[in-house]
């Protein structure tokens, strides 16, 4: 099995609505993905032959989606007052709405989906919101019996 692994980062801003703690007020982070895919055999076509992807390719596709988040405030669908939104906007903010608590956790699982449907085989997503924090996400789903 072949293992490739890249990484991008952005810094942002994000509200955990409903949190009870330190994190509850708006915050920021330097986040820092790391993106591992895998794949048994490497390419045999000319161009790729014996790579699994272009590190070219792999960079880029990271880093286009990191940089969608880059320099924003990231919230939540629904959590902040509409005033509030419309007072931020009118100020030219940034806003991100996503359909998720915007988590290192959901993160994670996020930018897997977006890796693997750009075509990616993903093996694993790692979200760092801080230098020693992270948060890991494969793609398997446990069912409890």
């Amino acid at each position: 099995m072949y293992l490739l692994t890249t990484e991008a980062s952005f810094d942002s801003a994000h509200f955990l609505s409903g949190y009870k703690g330190k994190c509850s007020n708006l915050h920021g982070h330097r986040w820092r993905i790391i993106a591992e895919i895998e794949q048994e055999t490497l390419c045999e076509t000319e161009q790729l032959r014996g790579m699994v992807v272009d590190f070219g390719d792999l960079k880029h596709d990271l880093k286009e989606i990191a940089d969608s988040f880059d320099h924003s405030l990231i919230i939540e669908t629904g959590s902040l007052k509409n005033t509030t939104l419309e007072a931020l906007r009118g100020e030219n903010f940034s806003i991100l709405e996503v359909p998720f608590r915007p988590t290192a956790e959901e993160f994670a699982r996020y930018f897997y989906c977006c890796m693997t449907e750009k075509g990616y085989s993903v093996s694993r997503m790692t979200v760092y919101e801080t230098p020693n924090n992270c948060a890991v996400y494969t793609g398997e789903e446990k069912i409890n019996a």
